[in-house]
């Protein structure tokens, strides 16, 4: 016998904004973030259609949700390795964080680089969590003698983004099966090469 429908009289107010999002997530990895509107989200969590929009005033909304949720996150994770203060291991290990990062949030890491909430006029929130995540990975290489700082950051986020994409694409995993190992094995190779860039 199904379970009988959610009506949105079972969420609290802030519980109701907490499983919309966590729904939009849970479309995000299982259909793409085409599939999110506020209407299938609604469906989702077993609630009126009308009932999202006492939270969130359109879709675009709701991905900046999304995204800021997990830039947030991010930011969090990698001022954790920050603070282990090794130099250019540590530089290795912030994008493996990144990369990790990826693989634990995949419906968060594909929503938060969406082109159309890049504006930081209409995305303040994620404009700013954002910044916090990249400025733990600047302050990092700001520690080290290096001759182009900004550089170096960028050729890591760059790393970091490439490889937890490919991971995320099965393109790492395909890549590993031809080469006769495994795609760990290749984000830790990658992140030697990382660790000798950063000296």
């Amino acid at each position: 016998m199904a379970e009988p429908e959610k009506s949105r009289t079972t969420y609290h107010h802030g519980a109701l904004r907490t499983e919309l999002v966590d729904a939009s997530v849970r479309l995000v990895e299982s259909d793409g973030v085409g599939a999110v509107s506020l209407r299938r989200v609604a469906r989702e969590a077993g609630v009126s259609p009308a009932a999202p929009y006492h939270h969130f005033a359109n879709r675009a909304a709701l991905l900046s949700a999304i995204s800021a949720q997990g830039f947030h996150e991010l930011a969090e994770d990698l001022a954790a390795v920050a603070r282990t203060g090794d130099g250019p291991g540590e530089v290795a290990a912030l994008v493996r964080c990144y990369v990790d990062f990826a693989r634990r949030r995949p419906g968060h890491f594909q929503v938060m680089w969406r082109p159309e909430l890049s504006e930081p006029a209409k995305h303040p929130v994620v404009h700013e969590s954002g910044e916090s995540a990249l400025m733990q990975l600047t302050s990092v290489i700001d520690g080290l003698e290096v001759p182009d700082p900004h550089g170096l950051a960028l050729a890591l986020w760059a790393i970091g983004h490439g490889l937890a994409s490919l991971m995320l694409d099965g393109q790492l995993a395909h890549t590993a099966e031809k080469w006769d190992t495994t795609a760990d094995d290749l984000v830790e190779r990658c992140l030697r090469v990382v660790s000798r860039m950063a000296h």
